[in-house]
């Protein structure tokens, strides 16, 4: 069974994501934490950008085509699909040139088509958008081999680790997720470094605050999210040492390799996150020879798949590191690495959804399951059990 084509498609999820939109809408007991800043980020330094990310980032995908995907097609017309945001950017890597160069690849040879697929794009770097695209591939390949075995994913990359995915979500509205139920809730840090004393003032009190919401018995995580320099981080993380944060993720850029270092030197007894901006596997294991982080964390969308996820939960474990893929938890390609994983103990579930709307009306597509009581189970359906029908996709490029 060979390849015979690879499309970027639309779901057609418009009506869907509308009639969801209605949902929020009616049921949202006010906006949402994502809906306004400020939140920390890499352009904290220029006062046109600094206050929200929105603001500078780029859309997910155009109002054309909001739910775009790759369609993967073999010579005998089984078909997998994923989803991949950055339409725009990515649609010409994926049909115009990784496409059609593993057209003709057995279609069940998830290895051999991720490696061809780094290797071509070593001209231009693997990395960032050209990472998107390997992702988006690969997942679908994944997906479509489930299909023909007939089979969930998780089951063909070792079956069930554990009786269920222990989530904690992620965002500003912390007395919502604990109303949810919840073990656990993650930050996005307000202040960096350039909004000086002030900022750190206001972070430490975040999360003073939200102790006291909390109580002791729930872990509280922090997301940086690339926004600091290694003195803020020092600082901030010494300030909040009584708080018994579990993690401080990402504080640094990704490309900072020599800061991350430092920053585990200055820093021993903190509990350090980061990785979802790293891609393929290479970062990962210098991250893990140099113990410059506990907690790796891939996105499954970003860092080439599932293939080479696979491969960092492997790194992990041999270094006696754990693994939380970023926000792995509210897609269906990363639960079913969750589940099948042993270095991977969370599952990050990001909640950008207005308080009081439940979780099952905030799925990112239909048939993806969602965290009841911060417990969450994969779907047993074939592939990444995505309830969509290619028949209804419409064709990009």
């Amino acid at each position: 069974m060979k390849i015979k084509k690879v499309e970027v498609v639309d779901f057609g999820l418009t009506e869907f994501k509308a009639e969801q939109r209605k949902v929020w809408d009616k049921n949202g007991r006010r906006p949402p934490w994502s809906a306004s800043g400020p939140v920390a980020n890499p352009m904290t330094p220029y006062p046109r950008y600094s206050a929200y990310r929105p603001s500078w980032m780029p859309p997910a995908n155009s109002t054309a085509n909001p739910s775009a995907g790759v369609l993967v097609t073999a010579d005998d017309g089984s078909q997998g699909f994923s989803v991949f945001y950055w339409a725009d950017f990515l649609g010409s890597i994926i049909s115009d040139y990784l496409g059609p160069r593993i057209q003709g690849e057995p279609a069940m040879a998830t290895e051999k088509i991720y490696d061809m697929m780094v290797r071509l794009c070593a001209p231009f770097g693997a990395s960032g958008l050209a990472s998107y695209a390997v992702s988006a591939i690969d997942l679908a390949l994944w997906d479509l081999k489930g299909k023909v075995l007939d089979k969930p994913v998780y089951e063909l990359i070792g079956g069930p680790q554990k009786d269920f995915i222990k989530c904690y979500p992620t965002g500003g509205d912390v007395d919502w997720h604990m109303e949810l139920g919840f073990p656990a809730t993650k930050l996005p840090c307000p202040y960096g470094p350039h909004d000086g004393l002030d900022g750190l003032h206001k972070n430490v009190e975040l999360i003073a605050a939200t102790r006291e919401i909390v109580g002791q018995d729930i872990e509280i995580m922090l997301d940086c999210w690339m926004a600091f320099d290694v003195e803020y981080t020092v600082k901030l993380a010494e300030r909040l040492r009584p708080y018994q944060l579990s993690w401080i993720e990402e504080t640094l850029r990704p490309e900072e390799f020599s800061a991350h270092q430092e920053l585990r030197r200055r820093l021993p007894w903190q509990i350090l996150a980061t990785g979802e901006h790293w891609y393929t596997t290479k970062p990962f294991f210098e991250a893990a020879r140099s113990h410059v982080a506990d907690i790796l964390q891939p996105d499954i969308g970003w860092v080439g798949g599932l293939t080479p996820l696979i491969k960092i939960c492997a790194i992990a474990e041999a270094a006696g590191l754990s693994v939380v893929p970023h926000g792995g938890a509210i897609t269906p390609y990363g639960q079913h690495a969750i589940f099948s994983m042993p270095a991977v103990r969370w599952g990050e579930y990001y909640i950008g959804s207005p308080p009081g709307v439940s979780l099952a009306d905030a799925v990112l597509m239909p048939g993806v399951p969602y965290a009841v009581d911060g417990k969450l189970i994969p779907s047993d359906a074939p592939g990444f059990g995505v309830a969509l029908k290619p028949e209804n996709f419409t064709i990009i490029r």
